[in-house]
C-alpha cells in the first residue's frame, strides 16, 4: 500500500504507471468503443481501426487486470464466444475519454496548421 497520498508528479509514485495507462493510444479508444456497449474482439477490432490483433489482445489484457474491462467468456457455446465491457470502473473513464475525443477533434486544425507553419 501506498504510505502517502498519490502525486503522479512525484517520481516515484506508482499513479504514474495509471497515468500512462490511461494516455495510451488503444486504451482511450477501447475504452471509448466499450462506452455504453458490450463487444467482442472482432467488433472492437473494426471499431478501433488500424490495431493489431496482437496489440488489442495485449491492452484487453491489462484494462482487464486493472479492473477497467471485464472479459465474459460463453463456454458452452461453440465457437467459442467472449464479449468485452467496462466495468464500474471503467465505465468512470468514460467522460475523461470522451472530453479528450471532443477536443482532439476540435483542435484538430489548428494543430495541424501549427505544425505547418512550424515546418515552413
Amino acid at each position: 500500500m501506498l504510505s502517502s497520498k498519490p502525486n503522479v508528479y512525484a517520481k516515484m509514485c506508482p499513479s504514474r504507471e495509471v497515468l500512462a495507462i490511461i494516455g495510451e493510444k488503444w486504451t482511450s479508444l477501447i475504452i471509448g468503443a466499450l462506452a455504453g456497449k458490450t463487444l467482442r474482439f472482432g467488433e472492437l477490432m473494426r471499431c478501433c481501426e488500424g490495431v493489431s490483433q496482437k496489440m488489442l489482445t495485449q491492452t484487453l489484457r491489462h484494462l482487464e487486470r486493472d479492473g477497467l474491462v471485464l472479459r465474459k467468456v460463453y463456454a458452452d457455446e461453440l465457437p467459442l464466444k467472449v464479449e468485452y465491457s467496462l466495468t464500474a470502473l471503467g465505465d468512470s473513464l468514460v467522460p475523461i475519454v470522451q472530453q479528450a475525443k471532443e477536443w482532439a477533434e476540435d483542435n484538430l486544425l489548428v494543430i495541424l496548421a501549427n505544425r505547418q507553419a512550424a515546418e515552413s
